[in-house]
């Protein structure tokens, strides 16, 4: 049963022209823009903009997910699903297996860009272990759009997931490096998911592992966004 709700919902988001501007056209432009302004020829630069906007891409791929489902409980799909056998959890499981599916095309095409359009070289072990590192640490940010859109209204959850992707983006470094910050705002993004997300790509891309902090925190993140994702799927069925 959860396979086919995750196939559901997996043709019913890559359908929407909204989600492919916003989660894939847009991170590929910027990223395409900020490693070309002003005759910028470092591959480092291009190699390490990549990662950040790859991760960005992913960012807003699975808070989208939230969105949907704030509208889905607005027009009853919600109650009718409280009504077939799937239990909530389940029911969040699902979600969150198809924020893992939705999240490849924006990695994708940030990567191709890269490798297509900016000359990035990498070994062939490290583009395939890039992007399913990139693929896999994604997760904390669909649990927390999946929390957003069960706890908040259609409306609501639209701001929120705005708020979230552009914070989340820029504390955690996906747009401009950290060592440009103040020192406490770099200890501040150091305990970010998207600066640790970040760090996942990178490692690869020096051909390296990440670092046991990195995947600590990575975790903690994904089970405080879990139960936060549970527990407004609970709220949702008592309120509704």
């Amino acid at each position: 049963m959860i396979t086919a709700y995750v196939r559901l919902e997996v043709r019913r988001t890559l359908r929407d022209v909204g989600f492919a501007i916003s989660s894939i056209g847009v991170p590929v432009m910027m990223y395409l823009l900020f490693t070309n302004l002003g005759g910028q020829n470092d591959p480092g630069v291009k190699t390490a903009m990549m990662v950040g906007m790859a991760a960005y891409g992913a960012l807003g791929a699975a808070l989208s997910l939230g969105t949907g489902v704030a509208e889905d409980k607005s027009s009853g799909w919600l109650r009718q699903l409280r009504i077939t056998p799937m239990t909530p959890r389940q029911v969040v499981t699902g979600r969150a297996l198809t924020g893992t599916v939705v999240v490849l095309p924006a990695i994708t095409a940030v990567l191709l860009a890269g490798g297509l359009a900016n000359g990035v070289r990498l070994d062939a072990w490290q583009w395939a272990v890039l992007a399913v590192v990139l693929w896999a640490g994604s997760l904390p940010f669909t649990l927390l759009g999946l929390g957003n859109g069960y706890r908040l209204s259609a409306q609501t959850t639209g701001v929120v997931n705005v708020a979230c992707n552009l914070g989340l983006s820029v504390i955690g470094g996906l747009w401009f490096p950290v060592d440009l910050f103040p020192k406490w705002l770099a200890t501040i993004s150091s305990y970010t998911p998207t600066y640790r997300f970040s760090e996942l790509g990178q490692a690869m891309t020096e051909g390296s592992l990440p670092g046991a902090a990195t995947l600590a925190l990575l975790v903690a993140w994904a089970a405080v966004f879990g139960a936060y994702a549970a527990f407004s799927y609970r709220r949702s069925a008592r309120t509704a």
